[in-house]
């Protein structure tokens, strides 16, 4: 992140004719630079600016504090999901009980891959976790996000298109550029000894893992939710519920294809 850039989001009580005009200016006048706006979450507006003086910065609220018919929400450096609602037009949402859960319907899958290409890129051990049930795109969306991010990707356990259980992997996929990922069903409950050893080593490696179905894996292995970096949970729409009531211990008849 370029720490010449800024994220500024204000609230519209009075949506005037020209507002948005009045403040570019502003900008203008302050050598602010607008790289992105978009408008978030209703009558909110984020707008992600580059600038190399906090003064002017500093100015900027000031004088925006000033105009009755907004609210200054945010000034602060962007992180990740502010630079996402800027592109996407809202915000990710994340469980109030736990701050690394969060959560997409597929009408957002290209926010989805959007998010999961930024985790990707990270060049270290990062542990991502993904729920969901049958065919509401996880798997898609992991392809094109490890696409976005430039990596390769391996399955190492799958039923994308014919069940994979890897048991060995080749020098070249042994590096930080793959984005491995694991079936937790399959893993635990169908693979033989010789895979979950394969697994054990990829989860020493320093690279991106992602695992389907992580509480089933969570449940059968020594690895507890604070092994995950980060959760997502994936659904058809807000209402359905991903429930793992079929897949008992050592047996698995829930439909992962």
């Amino acid at each position: 992140m370029a720490n010449n850039e800024w994220y500024v989001e204000y609230e519209i009580h009075q949506n005037r004719p020209g507002l948005l005009g009045d403040i570019s200016s502003l900008l203008g006048m302050l050598a602010i630079n607008i790289v992105t706006i978009n408008g978030v979450e209703g009558n909110r507006r984020g707008l992600l600016l580059r600038c190399d003086s906090f003064d002017r910065i500093q100015r900027l609220r000031a004088i925006l504090d000033t105009i009755q018919i907004i609210s200054v929400r945010k000034v602060k450096q962007p992180g990740l999901r502010e630079r996402l609602a800027v592109r996407h037009g809202r915000y990710i949402e994340r469980d109030a009980d736990d701050r690394k859960t969060f959560r997409f319907v597929r009408p957002d899958l290209g926010l989805l891959v959007d998010f999961m290409a930024e985790l990707f890129k990270k060049d270290r051990h990062y542990l991502v976790g993904i729920r969901g049930m049958p065919r509401v795109g996880k798997t898609e969306s992991l392809v094109a996000a490890s696409v976005c991010a430039n990596k390769r990707w391996t399955f190492v356990s799958s039923t994308l298109l014919r069940q994979t259980m890897r048991t060995q992997l080749g020098e070249d996929e042994r590096t930080n550029s793959h984005v491995f990922i694991i079936d937790g069903i399959v893993t635990t409950l169908r693979a033989a000894r010789k895979h979950r050893d394969l697994v054990e080593e990829i989860m020493r490696l320093p690279a991106v893992k992602v695992v389907e179905h992580p509480d089933i894996f969570i449940r059968e292995t020594s690895y507890t939710a604070d092994d995950f970096d980060c959760m997502i949970e994936l659904r058809n729409d807000e209402s359905q519920v991903i429930s793992y009531d079929t897949v008992d211990s050592g047996f698995s008849s829930f439909d992962i294809s």
